[in-house]
């Protein structure tokens, strides 16, 4: 392991808000206190302590809880591993908290949207500095993936996996309406106002929903149409998030949210997975971890994928994925071998069996990576794209859904909405 000076601490003095998404797990499975561990002598017991988002009844919090820690464990004597379960806007938060006052965990499970702004702070370890072997663990890892937590020269963790989102769709619904599932965003308004309405037990149906109205959910709309949040540099919004491009696609939700033919975004709805398995949304857009999730709930449920429908620039979902990072608080060595173990093969083949796409490439190779069918999800990542790589990016998230909301609510004009947005934007990437 390479030497280098402490990081000095950053004091926060602002606590961002945040735009939520889909549910994760609300109450820390264990303890989040454990005795200092951090400069432990050699040869005493050494506890790191784990944040992530995995929702804490989920299958992936299972296969952490009861496989893979075990395993870590029993293959590295002295080293426990304290994991915290957050919801994912909650995680955002307790870190800017925790940093102030140096209450970091070892590492964390981090949306790889806010490695920029961790990076900003200077709170996170850049690996390739180091650690002698980062390059040959690296290597191992899809190059994609991996660019997503490089900053500079430096890489600021190791990615852990890799998403996007595709179109679900109720195949009885869309057989019944003598429709096929959309392959342009005109077949998909069409569908979500053919496809919306009461049902045979009087309930209102939806043709479309979505749960929040961040970038993750807004992104694909606004780039298959042509739009973009920013310019291709990162340094201004005005001229591209108030385009007539981008403006068009949140109309056309706004017009479509008018008409009930869409919905999900409100407190109250019905969750997005329970609406889609009972037949009261019609299509959705979500990532792989879907497909676990309904056969878990709903194992008899009809449906089928199909991309993300082409507007007039393409069909262009958004890239997600998280990034395994470590604070510059960490006891190193273990945890390194820790983020090791969560991106080499077992690990990934273990998280794949719960919907996650590895991206360890030997892991991606087999067969229960093969069996599991992420093959239309690693179609559209072809051409999915990130969310600007900008340290501002968690404020920009809050301050767009807050506008689009605004456009929903019959607030102000799409236009009106995103030229005042560009303003707010443009003056936060302005911030040095």
């Amino acid at each position: 392991m390479k030497k280098r000076k402490k990081i000095p601490t950053i004091i926060l003095t602002t606590t961002l808000c945040l735009a939520a998404l889909a549910g994760c797990g609300k109450s820390p499975a264990v303890s989040e206190s454990t005795p200092e561990s951090k400069n432990s002598a050699k040869g005493e017991e050494v506890t790191i302590n784990f944040w992530h988002h995995y929702s804490a009844q989920s299958a992936e919090n299972e296969t952490l809880t009861n496989t893979l820690i075990p395993r870590f464990e029993s293959e590295n004597p002295g080293i426990k591993v304290n994991a915290v379960s957050h919801e994912w806007a909650d995680l955002h938060e307790k870190i800017l908290i925790n940093a102030k006052s140096d209450q970091l965990p070892d590492v964390a499970r981090l949306d790889s949207a806010w490695i920029p702004e961790f990076q900003k702070m200077e709170i996170l370890v850049p690996l390739n500095q180091d650690f002698d072997d980062f390059q040959a663990t690296a290597d191992g890892l899809l190059e994609s993936a991996m660019s997503t937590a490089q900053i500079g020269d430096d890489s600021y963790g190791l990615a852990l996996n890799t998403n996007t989102k595709i179109l679900f769709y109720n195949v009885k619904a869309f057989k019944d309406a003598g429709i096929e599932a959309p392959d342009s965003m005109e077949a998909f308004v069409e569908a979500c106002k053919k496809l919306s309405g009461t049902n045979e037990a009087g309930q209102q149906v939806w043709g479309y929903d979505e749960p929040a109205l961040s970038g993750w959910n807004l992104c694909p709309f606004i780039w298959s149409n042509g739009g973009e949040l920013t310019d291709p540099e990162q340094t201004k919004a005005t001229g591209y998030i108030n385009s007539p491009e981008t403006v068009a696609a949140i109309e056309m939700l706004s017009e479509l949210y008018s008409g009930k033919n869409i919905t999900g975004w409100n407190s109250g709805d019905i969750p997005m997975t329970d609406g889609f398995g009972t037949g009261r949304y019609m299509m959705i857009l979500d990532g792989p971890w879907k497909v676990a999730e309904m056969q878990g709930a709903y194992p008899d449920f009809e449906y089928g994928t199909a991309p993300l429908p082409e507007g007039k620039a393409g069909s262009y979902s958004v890239l997600g994925g998280e990034d395994i990072s470590m604070f510059h608080t960490a006891n190193q060595e273990a945890a390194w071998k820790f983020m090791q173990f969560m991106t080499g093969e077992y690990a990934q083949e273990e998280m794949a069996k719960c919907g996650q796409i590895p991206v360890n490439k030997n892991a991606l190779e087999s067969d229960t990576v093969k069996k599991a069918d992420f093959a239309p999800f690693i179609e559209q990542i072809k051409t999915a794209k990130s969310r600007p790589t900008v340290a501002a990016w968690s404020e920009i998230d809050s301050e767009l859904s807050t506008a689009v909301t605004s456009v929903m609510n019959g607030g102000q004009s799409a236009q009106e909405a995103m030229d005042e947005l560009a303003a707010k934007i443009d003056a936060l990437l302005d911030e040095p």
